[in-house]
């Protein structure tokens, strides 16, 4: 026999599921122990004590009562109770374990015609009556445990027997059927994430501090307002839509969380910092949450399974009820048994008592009574989950309560599991909901990052860069420390991959601050701090994915001078994504978009007559539409590099200011067009590399102010004599190449400085090339090129040589004329080095500190 223990069992859960229990389902769990209890109460009593008593139905009684019919009463009373008083006897010999007294092969009724023969005296009678305490039967102790057994069976109704067996089933069934929820793996694994996420949330530091501020920020602004608007500044706003922005402010946006900078900024007063651990705790709370509420929002099976078992035990109910009322009055004290043994007994009828009926009974009303409480709990529990919609949580009053405006409501079975939360204890919803707000992951990280980037660790990561201007790059942080607007002397500021960037009223501090970088950096100014930025910052790189990243705020920067753009300006149906208008950056001076343009924008028109470089890098898309460039006509500088031009482009010949012009990494092929700059009086440089050019025309010559031209990485195999009559010509650039003679017309160019033939196939060097008395930079390698003449001692101007990769034997010894050249500008393999004469060597070796203009 199982003991209670191993069969309340099945009602036990782990204590830390109790949040998950409501009053009803504690309820319904204590009903189905007294029910239990009665079960086994009711079990354990039968299989102990349960029994039937039978005694044979006499029909002697029916005959002595024809055969002395003219007795009178008084005899039929006194054999009626002699007959009583037998049948008493006979229960007593039974119950007491001993024979009875029969009287062996004499018919019964034969000796009761014999006990009253009219003949008989009445001493006689009384005689017998005295002696005899009971009506013999002729039975003996075995045939009373047969007939007992028999009539158990017969007439003892069913229910009288396994009354207790069915309610301990129907127990065991309706204790299931409460925590199956909790057992089915399915939704098992789900309750027990949730209850150990909602308990740390719930014992969490970080929820204490942040509920607790924002019962400080409610009180400082109950006080703002008590003492009236008047002492606000005119660029504080009292109103208390937040959700809607003037036109004017230049806010950027997310959905759920509204940063409004007209709220006005309050000190809050200090509240214990979170030490490390506890931080990276909450951290990690943080991202639980989110992907625990991303896998339970799927589904709604929690919430499906409970409303099943709720219906299971329901119908239970009522079927138990229907069942177990109508058997209420068949649970009898006495029954009359038939066995249909006579020709084993003798007797066809016996009359038998149940000696468990009375306690059967009661623990059947008690059981019924418990049941009926069952089911209307049960009911109570199907109204409540159909009465609201449990698959969505509003946390509406939460909203309210806190600072945390932005707390998402949620549905599905996460939805469900705050419902029955709530009949706990409300406050766990609560707390859990500060760890569903982005306002308040915010608000911890930004403690964090506080925490960790202090001023002096900032000041560490301050450098220098190429321009000697102090720098500071912050990536990958969750938020900009506060302590980087204390760096005062800081000229750049790069932040990227920072998606919560805030920018405060702080900055304005920043005086020297003038280039700003904003690598996938959405940030968000407060509008004192815009109203810094839009009068000082003079310089802001925006690099983004997609255009909407590019804060709103940049395009009202009024004093803004140089704005580079890099990321996705076009969309996967090939149409263009529009830039909002320029119109705002009226100071606007160099703009430089990286990105994959069809077309110009046709909002860069908006600057069109302020800009004077416009840069277009794109990433090999084709740029079809260049009509606005005809707009540009102020712009000094132009580049459209990889843009896969195959011509240039006509629209260039009419900037009459154009004095450079970058064409490099397209697909141009000729450049028949290049007469047509000869209308380009201020065009100096000409950048055609890193194309596809076979031949230089020779009206090249009609771009007589050309200063720079740049050919490398053509498939040039010659130098037309036109190149040569440039005689403004500074800089020339051939490298890599197939060019195998250098003309001895390269004397004409007195002018030039720079010549680059680097990666062709020259093998001989004209001694004209060395009446260039002005040249600088000399770069010569990767060519046939065998001996250099010893002229190379004219260039008295020459910083660098470049001659690697060559098939020289050795360098001649003029090499010690050139009193600029330093072994540092000496590109040479170190074996040619060493054929030197020492002298030479020594001069070349000597220090480098002569300043010297910088070639390109």
């Amino acid at each position: 026999m199982f003991t209670l223990a191993e069969v309340a069992s099945l009602n036990d859960i782990q204590p830390t599921y109790r949040i998950l229990k409501p009053w009803w389902d504690v309820f319904m769990d204590y009903l189905a122990v007294v029910m239990l209890m009665v079960a086994i109460f009711a079990g354990t009593m039968q299989l102990t004590k349960d029994q039937v008593v039978c005694l044979p139905v006499l029909q002697s009684t029916v005959n002595s009562k024809a055969q002395a019919g003219t007795s009178g009463k008084a005899d039929v009373t006194t054999v009626e109770t002699t007959t009583g008083q037998a049948e008493a006897a006979s229960m007593r010999t039974v119950s007491s374990g001993s024979a009875p007294t029969v009287t062996p092969d004499v018919p019964l009724s034969r000796a009761t015609s014999s006990q009253y023969q009219p003949t008989e005296s009445g001493q006689a009678l009384k005689k017998e009556q005295k002696d005899s305490s009971g009506r013999k039967t002729n039975l003996d102790f075995q045939q009373y445990v047969f007939i007992n057994q028999m009539c158990y069976h017969l007439a003892l109704p069913w229910y009288s027997k396994y009354f207790p067996y069915l309610a301990l089933i129907h127990t065991i069934i309706l204790i299931v059927s409460s925590n199956f929820w909790f057992k089915y793996p399915k939704t098992c694994s789900k309750i027990e994430h949730f209850v150990s996420i909602l308990g740390k949330c719930f014992e969490s530091p970080w929820t204490t501090k942040a509920l607790s501020e924002t019962a400080c920020e409610d009180s400082e602004e109950n006080k703002q307002r008590l003492t009236g608007a008047q002492s606000l500044p005119k660029h504080v706003s009292t109103s208390s839509d937040e959700g809607s922005p003037s036109a004017s402010t230049p806010m950027i946006t997310k959905t759920g969380f509204k940063f409004s900078a007209e709220k006005p900024v309050i000190e809050v007063p200090s509240v214990t910092i979170l030490d490390k651990k506890d931080g990276e705790q909450a951290k990690a709370l943080f991202e639980k949450v989110r992907k625990f509420r991303a896998h339970v929002e799927d589904s709604d099976l929690i919430y499906k399974l409970y409303v099943v078992q709720t219906v299971i035990k329901t119908v239970k109910f009522i079927f138990i009820l229907c069942y177990t009322a109508n058997f209420v009055n068949a649970i009898s004290f006495e029954h009359i048994c038939n066995p249909k043994v006579e020709h084993l007994i003798g007797y066809t009828q016996f009359e038998c008592t149940h000696n468990m009926a009375y306690m059967l009974k009661k623990l059947l009303i008690s059981y019924i009574s418990l049941i009926c409480v069952y089911g209307f709990i049960c009911l109570y529990t199907l109204f409540w989950l159909f009465r609201i919609p449990l698959k969505e949580y509003s946390f509406e009053k939460v909203r309210e309560e806190s600072s945390f405006s932005d707390i998402p409501d949620v549905k599905n079975d996460f939805a469900f599991l705050l419902h029955m939360v709530d009949q706990y204890d409300q406050l766990y919803s609560k707390r859990f909901g500060v760890f569903l707000s982005e306002v308040s992951e915010n608000k911890l990280r930004e403690i964090s990052l506080n925490h960790e980037w202090t001023f002096e660790k900032l000041r560490q990561h301050v450098s220098r860069n190429a321009q000697d201007k102090q720098e500071l790059h912050l990536f990958m942080l969750s938020g900009v420390p506060d302590a980087v607007f204390d760096l005062t002397d800081l000229d750049v500021l790069k932040l990227e991959l920072i998606p919560e960037a805030k920018i405060p009223a702080k900055i304005s501090q920043m005086t020297n601050l003038q280039e700003l970088h904003l690598c996938h950096c959405p940030a968000k100014v407060e509008q004192t701090a815009f109203s810094f930025l839009r009068d000082h910052l003079r310089c802001l790189h925006v690099k983004f994915t997609d255009v909407g990243e590019i804060p709103a705020w940049v395009y009202l920067l009024k004093n803004l001078r140089e704005l580079y753009l890099i990321g996705n300006l076009n969309s996967e149906n090939n149409k263009m994504i529009g830039l909002e208008s320029l119109r705002e950056l009226r100071h606007l001076k160099i703009l430089n978009v990286k990105s994959n343009l069809t077309k110009i924008p046709s909002n860069i028109t908006d600057v069109a007559p302020h800009l004077t470089k416009l840069v277009i890098h794109n990433d090999g898309t084709k740029l079809v539409v260049l009509n606005s460039l005809k707009k540009m006509m102020n712009v000094a500088e132009l580049e459209l590099q990889n843009c896969e031009l195959e011509r240039i482009p006509h629209a260039i010949f009419s900037l009459s200011n154009l004095q450079e012009l970058d064409l490099k990494s397209n697909s141009i092929r000729t450049i028949e067009e290049i007469i047509s700059f000869q209308h380009l009086k201020r065009l100096t440089c000409l950048k055609l590399w890193h194309n596809k050019i076979v031949n230089i025309p020779s009206s090249i010559t009609h771009v007589k102010n050309l200063e720079s031209l740049y050919l490398s990485n053509n498939k040039l195999e010659s130098l037309p004599a036109a190149v040569f009559s440039l005689q403004k010509l500074r800089c020339l650039d051939v490298s890599y190449n197939s060019i195998a003679v250098i003309p001895i017309e390269i004397g004409l160019l007195q002018n030039l400085q720079h010549f680059h033939i680097t990666g062709n196939k020259v093998d001989i060097l004209p001694k004209q090339l060395f009446k260039c008395v002005k040249l600088r930079t000399l770069s010569l390698g990767q060519n046939c090129i065998t001996s250099i003449p010893e002229k190379v001692g004219q260039l008295l101007q020459l910083t660098h040589l470049e001659l690697k990769g060559n098939c020289l034997d050795r360098l001649p010894a003029t090499l010690g004329q050139c009193r600029l050249l330093r072994k540092s500008g000496l590109v040479v393999e170190d074996h040619l080095f060493d054929t030197l004469p020492s002298e030479v060597k020594e001069v070349l070796n000597q220090d480098t500190s002569i300043p010297f203009a910088n070639g390109i």
